[in-house]
């Protein structure tokens, strides 16, 4: 069993070759452990923090293993809270490895997946949410992705949390000193004042709740599912958005069989376009598993892009959309595509049929380019609506945990609220009221088991 007080070490940059890696080591023994090895003119052990120090650093043999600059940061103002050393070597995987197994020879072990940082929440350096926002920053694939994730970082959910904490406090410590003077009959303070505090925690508990489905397309992207006929153009188009062959295409219907999916970055937004097989009957039993698989993925999707060839709408075109979109179109945006526009002399003249005309619609040219741009831009402002009325400083969680927890302080912050509105006695309101703190203590760790904290921090990778 691993023990807190043991001095940890692991390989904290990616391991490749490269200009340069890191060992990071933490605990009580990091700058002992970074003294027996290290040769410069500096000791270690006599180093102030937050220096650097070039010189050599041998094995327990003394053999030479490379030339290399240790950091020193000491405890408490380290990212863990303890001593910390960081030693930056040339970045072969050999030589990492050799500097990695001579601190574990000195007395290190090896780090758990995120026990870095889990040492940092232990030790009072940042709350459980801001460590969950770690592993998301660095997970981060988009321009807001990273901004939501830094935002967590910075404790703008947390000081909230923090804020609620404290009013569902006070509001339970007043009720429970009423409790106590029950007999003198003494109302400390008002009902209806208790209530309206309540159900303005409640509102904005279900605005923070609402605003998961924004930060879960902040956090995971856009699903695109390119979807239509045969050959109307579909792994052409999904090409020419990634700008490479991902795709294969031929002239051949039914060529795609499965999907296939890649992510793009589009004005700071991530998506995930995702190819997949044509739409049509057929009795080929691997096709008719790739449209099952079509249609499972429509299910998904976030915004669903019916794919049209220009000057050629059919009938089965709108049989499709009607077969499979009309029932399928709630909460989820639909875009028209149309394609192959470079084969018809008048695209700005093309009619569309009227029950694809009430949907936004972009006429392009997988084979060219032409339009691809513009389409891009369709589908960036696919989300606008939620985007851009969005305060800066609103709070947008992308965590499934966070938003769950949030529920359950929701509901039970509703069941005292309706126990306060029966007039059912102090005891039951404040057991429901107990409750949300807890729920809301959870989020940042004020209250949680460690099984729920070795989960969390399982999920992050060695080194950090």
């Amino acid at each position: 069993m691993n023990e807190p007080n043991d001095t940890i070490t692991a390989i904290a940059t990616p391991v490749g070759e490269g200009g340069i890696s890191v060992v990071r080591l933490s605990g009580k023994s990091a700058i002992d452990i970074a003294d027996k090895c290290f040769k410069g003119k500096t000791e270690i052990h006599k180093a102030l923090s937050h220096t650097a120090h070039y010189g050599e650093f041998a094995d327990e043999h003394d053999h030479i293993i490379d030339h290399v600059v240790v950091t020193v940061f000491r405890a408490p103002h380290s990212y863990t809270g303890e001593d910390v050393v960081e030693i930056s070597c040339h970045g072969g995987i050999l030589i990492t490895k050799k500097i990695l197994e001579t601190t574990l020879v000195r007395g290190a072990r090896l780090a758990e997946p995120g026990e870095f940082t889990k040492r940092a929440f232990l030790n009072g350096r940042m709350d459980l949410a801001q460590a969950e926002a770690v592993a998301d920053l660095i997970a981060s694939r988009s321009e807001l992705s990273l901004q939501a994730s830094f935002s967590q970082l910075e404790g703008i959910l947390s000081k909230k949390m923090d804020e609620i904490r404290e009013k569902l406090i006070d509001i339970s410590s007043k009720m429970e000193l009423e409790i106590d003077f029950s007999e003198e009959d003494i109302e400390i303070v008002k009902k209806e004042s208790i209530a309206e505090n309540i159900q303005n925690l409640i509102d904005f508990l279900t605005q923070v709740i609402d605003s998961y489905e924004l930060g879960k397309i902040f956090k995971d992207g856009v699903r695109v599912v390119l979807t239509g006929k045969p050959n109307v153009g579909k792994s052409s188009l999904m090409n020419a958005l990634l700008q490479e062959d991902r795709a294969i295409v031929t002239h051949i219907s039914g060529t795609t069989r499965d999907t296939i999916e890649e992510n793009v970055v589009i004005e700071g937004l991530a998506f995930t376009i995702v190819d997949t097989a044509g739409l049509r009957e057929t009795q080929d039993l691997i096709e008719k598993e790739g449209i099952k698989r079509t249609k499972q993925q429509i299910e998904k999707a976030d915004v669903i892009m019916f794919i049209v060839e220009a000057g050629n709408i059919s009938e089965d075109d709108i049989e499709y959309f009607n077969k499979i979109f009309i029932k399928r179109k709630k909460g989820k945006k639909i875009i028209i595509g149309v394609n192959k526009i470079d084969l018809i002399p008048k695209p700005e003249a093309l009619v569309i049929p009227k029950v694809l005309s009430i949907y936004p619609k972009s006429l392009f040219s997988a084979y060219n380019g032409t339009g691809i741009n513009d389409l891009k831009k369709i589908l960036r402002h696919s989300v606008d609506d939620q985007i851009v009325n969005l305060p800066e400083s609103s709070i947008i969680i992308t965590n499934v945990r966070h938003k769950n927890l949030l529920i359950k302080a929701k509901e039970s912050l509703a069941s005292a609220l309706a126990d306060l509105k029966s007039g059912r006695s102090n005891e039951f309101v404040v057991i429901d009221i107990r409750e949300a703190i807890r729920y809301i203590g959870e989020i940042t760790g004020e209250i949680t088991s460690e099984d729920i904290l070795n989960n969390i921090f399982s999920h992050f990778c060695i080194g950090k």
